[in-house]
């Protein structure tokens, strides 16, 4: 049997995805209500995450940025003792309204949704701000280590890799699912985040692509795969971080390298 990745796979059904929908709703509506006065479904709120950059498959957590208002960060910036640890509670209690026999809880940088068929949303409590660029960037709350803040830049991310995919003819995305397929199937026990699997695959792939309609492929099956084996053989098994694509954020390699070599071997088989 092959591993070899495939075109337009993985995809996650309508089912899953009208699902998804309903519950991104439903909580960004609750924290509009708490935090905005508001009971929009969609506003201050987006997609992040693998879902966000397109790379999500049905096993995938759904990650939410939703932003709330400057008044909010200064109100918790200036607490003693962890203000942004209150800051994750009171977005937790605004949700749990609306889910009340859910398993809503505060953990780290985010609050987490666990529903009973196994679907987990991430949301995300943000501020926004312009960077001397003019880009908009986000503040979110860490509750690790006494409280802190730290900054991203999600829609940077989005856009690079919407046009790597573009250029590619939807390898990108392609090779980025199977990559998490691959995972889940074989190394469940080993980590292996979303974003080293992103950015990987957009650091690598170089002018590799899908063939364009009406032409045909002059590689040979499995060329592609050791070709990005390779590239983690040769530099990337060296490194402790990677850039992330748009932002340029570093992103921490090291508890994700074994589980990344794993799945690119597999790949080549």
């Amino acid at each position: 049997m092959s591993y070899h990745v495939s075109e337009h796979s993985e995809r996650i059904p309508m089912e899953t995805r009208t699902a998804i929908s309903t519950r991104y709703k439903t909580i960004t509506k609750a924290v509009n209500r708490e935090f905005w006065n508001s009971t929009s479904e969609t506003t201050h709120s987006f997609y992040v995450g693998s879902y966000g950059r397109g790379t999500a498959i049905d096993t995938s957590d759904i990650d939410i940025l939703l932003e709330l208002p400057k008044s909010e960060y200064e109100r918790y910036d200036i607490y003693k003792g962890n203000g942004q640890s209150r800051l994750l509670q009171a977005v937790k209690n605004a949700i749990q309204v609306s889910y009340p026999r859910t398993d809503v809880r505060a953990d780290g940088q985010v609050v987490k949704v666990s529903f009973t068929d196994e679907m987990k949303f991430e949301v995300l409590p943000a501020f926004a701000s312009n960077n001397w660029y003019g880009n908009t960037t986000y503040q979110y709350p860490d509750s690790n280590m006494g409280g802190n803040w730290r900054s991203t830049n999600p829609k940077a991310e989005q856009d690079a890799m919407r046009s790597k995919n573009d250029s590619t003819y939807g390898l990108l995305f392609d090779t980025c699912k199977h990559m998490r397929y691959i995972r889940d199937r074989f190394y469940s026990s080993y980590h292996l985040s979303g974003i080293v699997i992103d950015s990987f695959v957009y650091a690598t792939i170089g002018s590799w692509s899908w063939a364009q309609p009406s032409s045909t492929s002059s590689a040979l099956p499995g060329e592609y795969e050791k070709h990005l084996y390779n590239a983690f053989i040769n530099t990337y098994r060296y490194m402790t971080t990677i850039s992330a694509p748009g932002s340029n954020q570093l992103v921490d390699l090291s508890n994700s390298k074994d589980c990344l070599e794993k799945v690119l071997y597999k790949m080549t088989q």
